[in-house]
Parts: C-alpha cells; structure tokens; sequence
C-alpha cells in the first residue's frame, strides 16, 4: 500500500506544477469565428472554417502586441512557419489590439509570416476561454491546433512563450502519423 501511495504522491506534485490548461479540451469542437486580420501590413478577413478547408490551423492568444514576450513568441512563430506550412499548418495569432497596431505588429515582429488577429471586443478570446484571469482585458498565451474537422487536437497554456511553437509542431506531426495510420474507408 505504502509503494502505491509515493508514486501518487510523485504524480500529484507532478501535476501541481504544470502549466494550467485551457477550459477547451482536446476533441473539443472548435468555436467558429471570423475577424480582422492583418498579413505584412495588408488588412483582410480571416474565417476559420475557410482556414480549416486548406488543412489545421494552429491558433495562438497573446496578451498584447509589442510587449517582450509576445514579441518572443511572434518571432518564434515566424522562424517556423515554414515548418508549420510544410505540415499544412495556417498559423494565426490573435490578441485585443486594433488592427492599425497590429499592421505594425505584423510586419516588424511576425515579420511578414502569418496573421494577427484583431479581437479588440474579446469575442475570440472569450470563446476559446482563452482571457487572461489577472488582466481580464488581455488574452491568456494559449495556442491551439485545430483538425480540418474543427476540433481541437493540441491546446496548452503558459505565460513563458517559449515552448508555444514546439508543442504544436509536436502535436501537428503526431496528428499526421496517426492520420496516416487509419485505413481507408
């Protein structure tokens, strides 16, 4: 009983020190949305379900355009993005900040690589249960992956940017071997 009772306790403190996970869960359908985006400086509309056509979609929260970690993790994006796209992956971030910012933000920090998204009323963010509980007017840094299907195959949530880009390549390329796995109807 007692050799039962040290791995639990192992598990448990395991547990307590991980990053908290958002309220969306892996197979989740993924909430639908459309919004304002900006790709190097050029305004467009993003919609997801169209996004989801083309293959998954790796969706990111961020507090706030030029702030030190977001700047991090938008250059960590761009580094990978053609990773990403080798995958299939569309990959899109999306914060509060309006879209003559995130122009800026697009061009200097996401180097020209992929969508910022405007979510200045917080639809998104609130939607993806993805605003951050100690400055509710920001988002939480939480990234999804997202199957052609629309549901959710990844989600993680960290404040630190730094292991943002590598959880989802790794659930991206886990996703397609298990993809690859299942036979042909």
């Amino acid at each position: 009983m007692s050799r039962l009772k040290l791995p639990t306790l192992a598990l448990v403190s395991l547990v307590s020190v991980l990053p908290a996970s958002a309220a969306l869960k892996v197979g989740d359908k993924a909430p639908d949305f459309q919004a304002q985006a900006s790709l190097g400086g050029q305004v467009s509309s993003f919609s997801l379900a169209a996004a989801l056509q083309k293959g998954p979609v790796v969706l990111y929260f961020y507090p706030a355009a030029f702030t030190p970690g977001c700047t991090t993790e938008a250059h960590l994006f761009a580094e990978a993005v053609g990773t990403f796209h080798q995958l299939g992956a569309t990959v899109v971030g999306v914060s509060h900040d309006d879209i003559d910012k995130l122009n800026k933000f697009s061009v200097s920090e996401c180097r020209g690589k992929f969508a910022v998204l405007s979510d200045s009323d917080q639809a998104i963010m609130k939607a993806y249960d993805a605003v951050l509980a100690a400055k509710p007017q920001l988002a939480n840094r939480t990234s999804y992956v997202i199957a052609p299907d629309g549901r959710i195959i990844h989600t993680f949530t960290d404040l630190k940017p730094d292991q943002h880009v590598a959880n989802a390549l790794a659930a991206l390329r886990l996703w397609k071997a298990q993809a690859g796995k299942q036979p042909a109807p």
